[in-house]
């Protein structure tokens, strides 16, 4: 991590604690467990974590290691979201109460154990687990939240196992599977007119597999692109020098590079440019961020980078004066604590993640997670704040998470820009 993300990141997780309460825009009021176990109605047939004045929902993410940046700002986004309408009054649920809505956030620093730990001991006491960042750290507790009907919804993984309603019947993703991403840039990169000669790097799990086979399911068939090298890394690797050097021998033009850890993706751009290997590159939209990973990695000093989106982009010029942009802003600034532009999109996915929620509440006529999760299916066509135009939040269709679409965009040295065709 470079120094300056890293001081970034320091500053918000040293004043997470004060984050995770400042949602609720006033102190606690009652009993928010509702009574009752883990997994059953509380007292009043109302579930845990909810009473008539307040709603407490619970985050695992990495708020330190190399994913502290992205898992920070987890909390941040949905935090702001809701320490406004806190603000305001509270949120008005569809059973006529209004209600502030309290955020726990605990620390699983990208590991999977003490995710599932931290699940074990909020489960009782939040209604819903929601927004927390990572493939393996979710999976590490998705049986459990099952089994205790805990509804672990709009996280932060691309995991098409939390879409699958059949197999995974409290849960939701809220960002686009993997496959559709990688998808999206195969698509763009089979419609150009040139040859193209691949290379491909993913991590070894079902994150870098999703992309992959999302990518090679776009390609096939596509007489214009060969993939000339393809190899993997372990998210608990500390370098992935060789790989590039490897990758870099097969003369690829292109680099398909589904990576989620933030100082590997710095590490393995400017590796490429030590050995003049100067292909074009397609980032995870996760990985993608400008200020945090592509200015410190030289990305300028490549023909192109892309990746996908559906949020604005507050360090773009173009979205200064944006409404929602400027709301946003503020927001982070005086219910998150969060003081700098945001380094990472996850700001803004939770952000939209906050007002998601919010209309799933609207619909609420009984306090229960049943309930919640009944109506959670039930949100179609929401344009939540900062979301680009052409996509939209849609948790009706089955197998999809909450945000199924997306648009390739190219890096121009300071944001992104929309990219109608691949030129390099």
């Amino acid at each position: 991590m470079n120094r300056r993300t890293a001081s970034r990141v320091t500053a918000v997780v040293a004043g997470i604690g004060v984050v995770a309460l400042l949602a609720a825009g006033c102190s606690r009021g009652g009993d928010t467990t509702g009574g009752g176990g883990s997994g059953g109605d509380g007292g009043g047939g109302s579930s845990p974590g909810i009473t008539d004045t307040t709603i407490t929902l619970g985050i695992s993410t990495p708020l330190s290691g190399a994913t502290a940046g992205p898992g920070t700002c987890t909390v941040a986004g949905v935090t702001a979201y809701f320490g406004a309408r806190n603000a305001e009054g509270g949120v008005e649920f569809g059973d006529g109460k209004t209600r502030t809505v309290e955020i726990e956030a605990l620390d699983d620093a990208y590991d999977p154990q003490k995710a599932a730990a931290n699940f074990d001991q909020l489960k009782g006491k939040v209604f819903a687990m929601t927004a927390g960042l990572g493939t393996p750290t979710n999976r590490a507790w998705r049986d459990a939240a099952i089994d205790d009907e805990v509804p672990q919804v709009l996280i932060m993984t691309g995991d098409a196992l939390f879409s699958d309603r059949e197999q995974s019947p409290w849960q939701l993703g809220f960002v686009p599977v993997y496959a559709n991403e990688g998808h999206a840039f195969g698509e763009l990169l089979a419609a150009s007119s040139g040859d193209h000669k691949v290379a491909i790097l993913s991590q070894n799990d079902d994150y870098g597999e999703g992309y992959v086979e999302g990518f090679k399911e776009a390609i096939a068939g596509a007489s214009n692109i060969e993939v000339v090298g393809e190899l993997t890394y372990e998210a608990t690797d500390t370098a992935v020098d060789a790989q590039i050097t490897e990758l870099a021998a097969t003369g690829a033009d292109v680099v398909f590079n589904a990576m989620s850890i933030t100082p590997l993706v710095i590490s393995a751009m400017q590796k490429a440019q030590e050995l003049n290997w100067k292909p074009s590159w397609f980032q995870p939209s996760n990985t993608s961020s400008p200020g945090a990973i592509l200015e410190p990695a030289g990305a300028s000093a490549f023909p192109g980078v892309y990746t996908v989106s559906f949020a604005k982009a507050p360090q773009s010029p173009d979205a200064a004066d944006d409404p929602e942009v400027v709301e946003y802003l503020a927001n982070l600034k005086d219910y998150a604590d969060y003081q700098d532009m945001p380094a990472f999109p996850h700001c803004q996915w939770s952000y939209m993640l906050g007002a998601t929620l919010e209309q799933v509440f609207a619909k609420m006529t009984e306090p229960t997670r049943a309930d919640f999760m009944e109506q959670l299916f039930t949100i179609s066509d929401f344009q939540a704040p900062l979301m680009l135009d052409g996509t939209a939040v849609d948790t009706t269709l089955d197998g999809q998470p909450a945000v199924s679409s997306v648009q390739v965009v190219k890096y121009n040295g300071s944001g992104y820009a929309p990219a109608e065709s691949y030129d390099g």
